[in-house]
C-alpha cells in the first residue's frame, strides 16, 4: 500500500536525495568496484539491498507499533532523527580528512563481497537513519494497514537503492582511475554531500508538523 500520487513523488524525491548522499554503503561498492571491477560491484549493492531489508523488517516490527502507540514519541524519534542529520551534514563540513576508498589489493569471491555488503547495510547509521526520520513522515495511520504501508515503502527504497548502488558501481568500474587519484572530485562531493544533509534534516524537522496530534 503507497501513499497518494503527490506523497509518493515526495518520497522518491527525498529518497533520491539521500541515495545521491555517499556513505558506508557507497564507499564499499565503490571500493569493491575499483578494485575488483563492475561485477564486484553490483554483487556488493545486490548485497547492500538485502541489507536494507532487514532495516524494512525491524521498521514493520517497531515503527508500526510507536505510530499506533504514541504521536508524541513519533515526534520525538522524528526530531532526533533530524537532528542527527544535520549533526553528520556539519561534521561532513568541517572535517578535514578526505574520505578515502580503499581498494583491496586482494580479490574476493562474489560470496563474500555479497555478505560483506549485507553486513555493511545492516550496520549503516545512514539506512536506520531513513527509516526512522524520513520513511514515517509518509505513513499515514487513518488509512490503517500501517505495517504494510511500511513495508510497501521499504521495498521500494530498496529497489531503488539497488538501482543507484548499481550506477555507482558501473560508473565506479569504468573510471576507476579517476575516482583513485582525484582529489578535487572528492573534495567537492564532500561539500555536496554535506549541504544536501542538513537540508534533508531541516526539511524532515520542519515537515508534516500538522500531520499528527
Amino acid at each position: 500500500m503507497l501513499p497518494n500520487t503527490p506523497a509518493l513523488f515526495l518520497f522518491i524525491a527525498g529518497s533520491l536525495l539521500l541515495l545521491a548522499i555517499p556513505g558506508p554503503a557507497v564507499f564499499y561498492v565503490l571500493s569493491r568496484a575499483v578494485g575488483q571491477g563492475r561485477a564486484a560491484g553490483v554483487v556488493s549493492a545486490a548485497g547492500i539491498s538485502v541489507g536494507t531489508l532487514f532495516h524494512v523488517a525491524a521498521a514493520v516490527l517497531g515503527l508500526s507499533a510507536l505510530l499506533v502507540s504514541s504521536a508524541r514519541a513519533f515526534q520525538t524519534v522524528k526530531l532526533v532523527g533530524a537532528g542527527y542529520l544535520i549533526f553528520l551534514g556539519l561534521r561532513m563540513l568541517l572535517s578535514r580528512e578526505e574520505e578515502t576508498m580503499s581498494a583491496s589489493a586482494e580479490g574476493h569471491s562474489f560470496q563474500r563481497i555479497f555478505a560483506q555488503g549485507v553486513l555493511v547495510n545492516v550496520l549503516n547509521p545512514k539506512s536506520a537513519l531513513f527509516f526512522l526520520a524520513f520513511l514515517p513522515q509518509f505513513v499515514d495511520p487513518a488509512r490503517g494497514h500501517i505495517s504494510t504501508q511500511i513495508f510497501s515503502l521499504g521495498v521500494l527504497f530498496a529497489v531503488m537503492g539497488l538501482i543507484s548502488d548499481s550506477s555507482w558501481a558501473l560508473v565506479a568500474g569504468t573510471l576507476a582511475a579517476k575516482l583513485k587519484s582525484n582529489l578535487r572530485w572528492r573534495r567537492t562531493q564532500k561539500n555536496i554531500s554535506g549541504g544536501a544533509l542538513i537540508a534533508l534534516g531541516l526539511a524532515t524537522a520542519f515537515s508534516g508538523s500538522g500531520a499528527r496530534k
